[in-house]
């Protein structure tokens, strides 16, 4: 049952702001719980107790819950401050997160981890030669686990080794076809692939035999490579962890962001910047010793 002083807020949202339902659910989680905690007395809000409140939920959710638990409770408190129900201001008291661009680290398999996956499919069965072009397809050309499902037969070029993808903006480009992933492509399409009318080169192993469902499939394949590899997933999205290793991979190899960003179809060079954080040894050459230490 919902407190009587939610209700209001999100009639209020909902005549002065025109906030749809599906955002006022939303809303309503992080502030149900800060009724919880804090009481529906808003007199008793002070800076240090709602301060308090969106530390702890930071603490045991990711960033994205927890920003929009801030976005929700300011958004609560400036509902209290224009009905003169607390103290105005007190909407400052909530903390703005600590979360910029390229604050993270990409997460990658060194190239000896990344054989070992590919190395667990068994070659000689249909599943292990699909699992294994698709691995080749990841960790060599860096697709993304939906490019995969989208790929179809007449996307692949023989004569001019070549496959044409698009990416997530629907944008044809053509990538070049290696010997390597050439063969394991034509390799389950001639001895593996089910005979089916659907026009996907991946199929689903078992009836009925149509495309993978979705990216979540592909990923699940690498996991589960990775799994029987001994390999540890570094991150959440094994598909995506393949992809950043194809990056990290090219990058010890002396390959420019600028190439690395053609190679992975990045639109712009910035989303591919992040990688630069990766290169250990030339981040070591312009790195300035800290007072009173050893440079790295």
């Amino acid at each position: 049952m919902n407190p009587a002083l939610l209700l209001s807020f999100c009639d209020w949202m909902r005549q002065q702001r025109g906030t749809c339902d599906a955002t006022l659910y939303g809303y309503s989680i992080p502030i149900r719980d800060l009724l919880n905690r804090l009481g529906e007395d808003p007199n008793t809000y002070d800076a240090q107790n709602l301060r308090q409140f969106i530390v702890d939920t930071n603490q045991r959710c990711g960033w994205a819950s927890a920003k929009k638990c801030t976005t929700a409770v300011r958004m609560f408190l400036r509902y209290l401050i224009a009905d003169r129900k607390c103290t105005a201001g007190l909407e400052g008291a909530i903390p703005v997160l600590a979360h910029w661009r390229l604050s993270s680290l990409p997460r990658y398999l060194q190239s000896d981890e990344v054989e070992q996956v590919i190395a667990s499919c068994d070659p000689t069965t249909p599943v292990g030669k699909r699992n294994r072009a698709i691995l080749l397809v990841l960790a060599r050309l860096g697709f993304r686990a939906g490019d995969i499902v989208q790929l179809r037969l007449g996307d692949v070029d023989w004569k001019e080794a070549s496959i044409s993808v698009s990416g997530k903006d629907r944008r044809q480009t053509l990538m070049p076809l290696t010997q390597e992933v050439g063969d394991a492509i034509a390799s389950y399409i001639r001895d593996g692939r089910p005979q089916t009318d659907v026009n996907a080169i991946f199929i689903r192993s078992r009836a009925p035999f149509r495309a993978l469902a979705n990216h979540c499939a592909v990923s699940m394949i690498a996991a589960q490579a990775m799994h029987r590899a001994g390999v540890v997933c570094p991150s959440r999205g094994a598909a995506h962890v393949l992809r950043h290793s194809v990056a990290s991979s090219m990058l010890r190899h002396g390959a420019s962001l600028q190439e690395i960003a053609g190679g992975l179809r990045h639109r712009s060079t910035a989303t591919t910047e992040i990688y630069a954080k990766v290169d250990v040894a030339a981040l070591r050459q312009i790195a300035q010793p800290w007072p009173e230490a050893k440079s790295c």
